[in-house]
C-alpha cells in the first residue's frame, strides 16, 4: 500500500496547495498548445490568452455551481468542490463568449479547444491526487494508495458515507487504500491528447476534433466511474447506481458523436480576419511562448 499525503506549503499566512499549483499548470499548458497550433497555421496566436481567460473564468464559476447544485448552498464557501462537468459547460461558455468578441468562427475555437483540454485535464488531475481528492474505492492492488490526510481522508467513516462497502467491522478511523481513479485519468487523457495532437494535421472539418475529445472523455469518465467513491449514485434522478456523473458522461459522448458526424465530412472554414491576421500578429503584439 502507497500512503499519499497533500502537497501544502505556505508563503506567509497563504497556503499554496499541490490542487491550485496544478490548476495553473493545466490552463498554462492548454495555452502553450492553443499557441503552438495557432503558430503552425499562421493565425494570431495572442488568442491563445483568449481563450484561457475564458476557460479560466467560466470553468472555476460552472464547476462550482455544478457542485453547489449537488450539494446545496451551504457549500458554495467550500475550499474545495469544483465539478468537472459544470467546468467544461462554464469554461465552454466562457471561451464562445470570448471567441464572439473577436469574431472567431466558433468551429476554429472547437478546433483548439479539443487540442488543448485532453492534456490540460490530465494535468489537473495530478492536481487532484496530490490534495488526495476524487479517489477511488477500496482496493487490495500493489499500487493502491491510502490518503490520510486527503479531501477526505480514505477511512471507513468517509468511505460509507460515499456509499461504498467496507467490512462491517471497520472503525471509522480505519484506513483504506483505494484505486487511484486521478491517476487513471491522467494515463488515459495522455493518450487521448496523442491520438488527437496527431489527428490535427488531417484534412478533415473545422471543429471535428472537438467532438473526437468530447466522445472520448465521455467514454473514460463512464468507465472510471465505476471505481470511484462518489455520494451522487443516490440521487433521485440518477438510474441504478449509476453516478450523476456517468449520465453527463454518456450525454457528452453523444454530443462528441454528433460533432464529428456533422463536421468530418465539411470543408475547413475561413478563420476570420481577426484570427487569420498571422502568428503574433494582434494589435497588442503579446503572445504565450
Amino acid at each position: 500500500m502507497i500512503t499519499a499525503y497533500p502537497f501544502v506549503f505556505k508563503i506567509g499566512p497563504l497556503p499554496i496547495t499541490g490542487f491550485g499549483i496544478m490548476m495553473m499548470l493545466a490552463f498554462l499548458v492548454g495555452g502553450w498548445l492553443i499557441d503552438r497550433e495557432c503558430r503552425r497555421l499562421h493565425f494570431a496566436s495572442d488568442y491563445a490568452g483568449d481563450v484561457i481567460v475564458g476557460a479560466v473564468i467560466g470553468g472555476i464559476i460552472g464547476a462550482k455551481l455544478w457542485f453547489v447544485a449537488l450539494h446545496g448552498l451551504n457549500t458554495l464557501w467550500d475550499r474545495g468542490g469544483l465539478v468537472f462537468y459544470g467546468g467544461l459547460v462554464g469554461g465552454t461558455i466562457g471561451v464562445i463568449a470570448n471567441g464572439w468578441r473577436r469574431r472567431v468562427p466558433i468551429r476554429w475555437t472547437a478546433h483548439f479547444a479539443g487540442i488543448a483540454m485532453p492534456a490540460a485535464y490530465a494535468v489537473g488531475r495530478v492536481g487532484c491526487y496530490v490534495v488526495g481528492d476524487d479517489y477511488g474505492i477500496p482496493t487490495t492492488l500493489p499500487w493502491g494508495v491510502s490518503f490520510p490526510q486527503g479531501m477526505p481522508p480514505t477511512t471507513a467513516q468517509y468511505l460509507r458515507e460515499f456509499h461504498v462497502a467496507v467490512p462491517a467491522d471497520a472503525a471509522p478511523n480505519t484506513l483504506f487504500a483505494v484505486h487511484p481513479t486521478q491517476l487513471y485519468e491522467v494515463a488515459a487523457m495522455l493518450v487521448v491528447f496523442a491520438l488527437i495532437w496527431r489527428w490535427r494535421t488531417l484534412r478533415r472539418g473545422t471543429g471535428w476534433l472537438f467532438g473526437a475529445y468530447l466522445l472520448f472523455a465521455g467514454v473514460e469518465r463512464f468507465l472510471v466511474e465505476f471505481l470511484r467513491a462518489k455520494d451522487d449514485r443516490k440521487l433521485s434522478w440518477v438510474p441504478g447506481e449509476f453516478s450523476a456523473a456517468q449520465v453527463m458522461s454518456v450525454a457528452v459522448a453523444i454530443v462528441g458523436v454528433v460533432i464529428i458526424a456533422r463536421l468530418s465530412g465539411l470543408p475547413e472554414i475561413s478563420p476570420g480576419p481577426w484570427l487569420g491576421q498571422g502568428a503574433g500578429s494582434a494589435k497588442s503584439g503579446n503572445s504565450l511562448t
